[in-house]
């Protein structure tokens, strides 16, 4: 990984690297600042539609550009197997700050839970009012919107950890609310597993700091779980699962197997 290190970031990616970082800037920036006029323009029957819409595309098409560039190597087709109009949380593990990324780039009508911080950030703040993601300020406020949107035939995307997962594991300590809504809305929970060979975004590694490259992502949908009424029992049992299946290197920041080249 030190060889990597050294020799992966050569004077072009380091140049496409700034670019990317700007372009994705300004990209999220001008999303927020229309997103505003949108909802007033829009009826309320389609924002979230557009708004979630945009986040996806703008998504797809940033990591899109860095797979062109060689800064990346994805792979999300398994994504695609989902079926598209079932209501279910779909629980991610959550080594880096791009996890949020790569799954909404690949799945549409995703409602996500959001830090309550994110909504006063002036490149994401629009955006995620207009896609009517959910803010995460208030446990209780928290459970009924997730069961809500769930009730409303909507794909629930969290992060049952709640925060980037230690460097020294494989997968953090889980919480309970995902489980909580899951259960009372009568929903599957599916997993989905994300692993990658880079420590970029991952917790202490700020954002313009540059990783080696191409940074390696692959993600693998799990298995689908129902919630039993035991719920803190179920959420055990999900975590053994999480910790079986990227318990060989994940948490070491390694994919299991080198990744096949791969257009997001």
């Amino acid at each position: 990984m030190a060889a990597r290190q050294s020799s992966g970031a050569t004077i072009a990616h380091r140049v496409c690297f700034v670019v990317v970082l700007a372009l994705w800037g300004a990209g999220c920036l001008g999303w927020s600042l229309a997103a505003p006029v949108l909802r007033l323009l829009l009826p309320a029957s389609r924002r979230e539609a557009v708004g979630q819409w945009g986040i996806q595309a703008g998504f797809r098409n940033m990591l899109g550009l860095m797979q062109r560039l060689g800064l990346a190597r994805l792979d999300l087709a398994s994504l695609d197997l989902l079926p598209p109009d079932q209501p279910m949380v779909i629980a991610c593990n959550h080594p880096g700050l791009l996890d949020a990324v790569v799954v909404t780039s690949r799945l549409r009508g995703v409602v996500c839970i959001t830090k309550a911080s994110l909504w006063d950030n002036p490149f994401l703040g629009g955006g995620i009012r207009l896609a009517g993601y959910i803010r995460n300020d208030s446990p209780i406020a928290l459970v009924r919107a997730g069961v809500a949107s769930l009730a409303a035939g909507k794909r629930l995307l969290v992060f049952p950890e709640g925060t980037r997962t230690p460097r020294d594991a494989a997968v953090g300590d889980f919480r309970a609310g995902f489980a909580l809504m899951a259960s009372t809305a009568g929903v599957p929970v599916q997993a989905i597993l994300i692993e990658t060979d880079t420590p970029y975004l991952r917790k202490g590694w700020p954002l313009q700091r540059m990783p080696a490259f191409p940074i390696v992502i692959r993600v693998r949908v799990g298995r689908q779980f129902r919630v039993d009424r035991d719920v803190r029992l179920f959420v055990d049992t999900l975590h053994r699962y999480f910790e079986q299946e990227l318990g060989d290197g994940a948490g070491a920041g390694q994919a299991r197997r080198p990744l096949a080249r791969h257009t997001a």
